[in-house]
């Protein structure tokens, strides 16, 4: 019924409203303004893994305030881990090794080449044990101590009689000895500490500096303390984000 000749006066007749329907939107092309080009973003690098070890007769609940902070400047639960450990125990002849296995177990969970250590009184013996002679340095980016016993505490006399820990803590002991050896701040490491001059577990004041790291006093602490100071809490992180020495490690 419809051929080819009823369909061209059809097609003539739609040319004006199409003309109209161009010229809107060549109006609408000038007045909009140019939607914004898009960028790609960078995504964010995830924070290094932190394993936080606690001191003598402690556990890892002591690390909550300090956790908290870390947490609200953008790590995850999935980056903080807090470690048990028997504190009864000996520094090279239990506990370094016991370390050396969990970080072993943080990298391979995360992913990560190497973790960022903060040690808390006693557990800075061990962890410094772990990165000088347990095989931890290429493992380790970042090395924090907060009150350490780095060269001995004479308080540690007090329990030395029945706890192996105590006797290590001592000034002279075969631990506090051997990490007083030759290099201090050995292996592509950072390290930092803090201290306080009214720490009444830490005998002398100086026995936590160290030759080669980032040593701070934080004024006057109570041992306990240096685990919920904001002044320490925002050090400890400034630190962390530092770049730390190259290692050629994998994982």
């Amino acid at each position: 019924m419809f051929g080819e000749e009823a369909l061209v006066p059809m097609e003539k007749s739609a040319r004006p409203a199409r003309r109209l329907l161009l010229g809107t939107l060549c109006v609408l092309a000038v007045l909009l303004p140019a939607a914004p080009a898009a960028t790609a973003r960078a995504p964010e690098a995830a924070p290094r893994p932190v394993v936080f070890v606690h001191g003598y007769n402690a556990d890892p609940g002591v690390w909550g305030s300090l956790r908290e902070d870390f947490k609200s400047a953008g790590y995850g639960d999935g980056d903080l881990f807090s470690w048990g450990y028997d504190t009864s125990r000996s520094v090279n002849e239990d506990l370094a090794g016991q370390l050396a296995a969990y970080v072993a177990q943080v990298r391979a969970r995360t992913g990560a080449d190497r973790v960022d250590l903060v040690a808390h009184s006693f557990g800075s013996l061990v962890t410094r044990w772990y990165v000088k002679y347990g095989g931890g340095a290429p493992a380790v980016a970042h090395w924090v101590s907060l009150g350490g016993p780095n060269h001995g505490t004479t308080t540690a006399w007090a329990c030395a009689l029945w706890s192996q820990a105590c006797r290590d803590m001592t000034p002279g002991s075969y631990v506090t000895g051997r990490l007083a050896e030759g290099d201090e701040t050995p292996g592509p490491v950072a390290y930092a500490t803090w201290a306080s001059s009214c720490d009444e577990v830490i005998n002398p004041d100086d026995s936590v500096p160290l030759a080669g790291a980032a040593n701070h006093q934080a004024g006057c602490l109570a041992h306990n303390d240096l685990l919920g100071d904001d002044a320490v809490s925002q050090g400890v992180r400034a630190f962390l984000a530092t770049p730390a020495p190259a290692s050629a490690a994998g994982r």
